[in-house]
This record gives structure tokens, C-alpha cells and sequence, in this order.
């Protein structure tokens, strides 16, 4: 029986630089965070067939399934099957790639994250973005997809708190953000729209 993996099961959402080194501090800890989100019951599933798989203990974060092959057993990855299969660059350095594109607010091109990663190819920036743009395309991961447009507003305040405008109303200006609700739109054009209040 496949033994449960302990590890930091964390929602996150948009993170300072400062938060992700604190998060994602080493190989480790992203693989970790890959694992609990892939399992996030504990217990590590085959890729092919969905039995449990028993941790090898020659290599940390790869399995092997008896159940796929009894005689020799199917050995993998905590990255089999997912867009980080098959490549040289560490985990961390995809991690980063996806924090650059999410948290730009006008978006992040290949050319900009080749220069900031400092990687020795723009090809290699250019099939990064590629696979990430295409896995946040998928089914399972969209919400809105194709043109969306975003924007954000402050909620609440007491209207006597406003500024007076011509004629004695209070129609000018207002109280900014202090005490009120951050709430964010999102609209995809000729379809969804999705808020979220912060």
C-alpha cells in the first residue's frame, strides 16, 4: 500500500516575488507542491491505470505501479504526464515563468521573460510560454478564454463622506480605498463574466 505524502497543501493566489521565494525556496519544494496538487488526497495514483503507486526509495519524487506491469512495474515522475515531462530546466525556473505571466497585469511576451530568466535561448522562453499558455487553455482549467478584459473597483463608503459637488450634492470625488471592498471583473468578450471580491 502506498504510503500518504506529507506535505504543504496551499491555495495561492497572486504572490509578491518575496512570497515566492518563500514558498518555492528550492527544487523540493516545488516538486512538493506539484504532489499535492496532483494527489491532493495523499496517496500518489498510477498515471496510466489510478492505482497506488509505492514510492522508490532510490530516487525521491518518483513511483513505480505493479499493477501496469506485475513483472518489471511502470516507474514515474511527479512530472509525468504534465507539461513539465522531458525537460532540462528545473521546476523552479517554470514556476517562475508561470509567476512572471500571471501576475503581469498587461502580460508577459517570450522576448520579456528571456531576458529577465536569463535563459541561454529565446526558443526556450518562447516553448515555455507556449506549453503554459496552451495547458491554461485546457478544459479543466478555463474559465474565460479567448479576448478578456479585466478591471477592479472599490466598494462601499458612506455617500455623507463624499466630497460636495456643484449644487450641494455629493457627486465628486469620493472616500478612495480606505474601509471599502476590492472587487474584480473579468468579462470575456461575447461571453462569461466572473468577479471576485478581495
Amino acid at each position: 500500500m502506498a504510503k500518504k505524502i506529507k506535505t504543504a497543501h496551499y491555495r495561492i493566489h497572486q504572490m509578491s516575488v518575496a512570497q515566492f521565494e518563500k514558498h518555492f525556496p528550492d527544487e523540493n519544494a516545488c516538486k512538493a507542491y506539484l504532489t499535492a496538487n496532483r494527489w491532493p488526497d495523499g496517496v500518489v495514483r498510477c498515471p496510466r491505470c489510478g492505482f497506488e503507486a509505492t514510492a522508490l526509495t532510490t530516487k525521491e519524487w518518483h513511483w513505480q505501479c505493479y499493477n501496469c506491469a506485475p513483472e518489471s512495474s511502470y516507474r514515474f515522475s511527479v512530472l509525468v504526464d504534465t507539461i513539465f515531462e522531458n525537460t532540462n530546466k528545473p521546476l523552479r525556473d517554470w514556476f517562475r515563468v508561470m509567476h512572471l505571466m500571471l501576475t503581469s497585469k498587461k502580460g508577459m511576451s517570450a522576448l520579456q521573460v528571456f531576458r529577465y530568466m536569463g535563459f541561454g535561448s529565446y526558443k526556450t522562453a518562447w516553448m515555455m510560454c507556449s506549453k503554459i499558455r496552451v495547458a491554461l487553455g485546457k478544459t479543466e482549467f478555463k474559465q474565460l478564454v479567448g479576448y478578456v478584459e479585466v478591471d477592479e473597483t472599490f466598494v462601499g463608503g458612506k455617500a455623507k463622506n463624499k466630497h460636495k459637488g456643484k449644487g450641494g450634492r455629493g457627486d465628486m470625488g469620493g472616500t478612495g480605498g480606505t474601509g471599502k471592498t476590492i472587487v474584480v471583473g473579468a468579462v470575456q468578450r461575447k461571453g462569461n463574466v466572473v468577479a471576485r471580491v478581495i
